[in-house]
């Protein structure tokens, strides 16, 4: 009789559309429960509860392995390369603050370089010099002070030379010569 009544439904498929556009989630046990509306309700049997053995599994332990000396040699090496990698970070860090101080350093310089260009320009300049040469109690010479020379003549020139004295003479001279070169060496 329960097959029939499956065949009766008007909505069996799970795809169909309620009226508005919902999915009734009671519709399966209303629809039961009028298929089986004139049945006398049946009684489950109570059946005992039956005491559940849990079984304890052996547990299996692994043979242990071996640990191969190429794994072992390759953890140390990148290990090794992670060290030299965060030395190479601090060698770095350290780099770029230096190069940060010789930069302020460098506008610092630059600054300064302005500064004393525009004081030796400030030397230079002519009005300047006439004011401190002035200040210092220079004037310009007057007609009776130049001198003119005349150099339209030959170049010539006279050697005089000195008579060599005697062998005491050169060593006195030669002694004196000496002591003067310490005396200057240590001025």
């Amino acid at each position: 009789m329960a097959a029939p009544a499956t065949r009766d439904l008007r909505y069996n498929r799970r795809s169909a559309i309620c009226g508005d556009l919902a999915y009734d989630l009671d519709r399966e046990l209303r629809e039961r429960q009028l298929s089986h509306a004139g049945e006398p309700p049946q009684r489950r049997k109570e059946t005992a509860a039956v005491p559940q053995v849990r079984t304890i599994s052996r547990v299996q332990v692994r043979e242990r392995q071996q640990v191969s000396f190429l794994a072992v040699l390759g953890f140390l090496v990148v290990a090794g390369l992670a060290v030299m990698t965060l030395l190479c970070y601090v060698q770095l860090a350290g780099l770029s603050n230096d190069v940060v101080s010789l930069n302020k350093e460098l506008a610092q310089l630059q600054t300064q370089n302005v500064i004393l260009t525009a004081q030796y320009a400030q030397m230079f300049d002519l009005d300047t010099v006439k004011e401190a040469a002035e200040s210092a109690g220079m004037a310009k010479p007057s007609s009776g002070q130049t001198y003119y020379m005349d150099l339209s003549g030959g170049d010539s020139a006279v050697v005089y030379q000195k008579k060599e004295g005697g062998l005491l003479e050169q060593i006195l001279a030669s002694l004196n010569h000496g002591v003067y070169a310490v005396v200057e060496y240590f001025d």
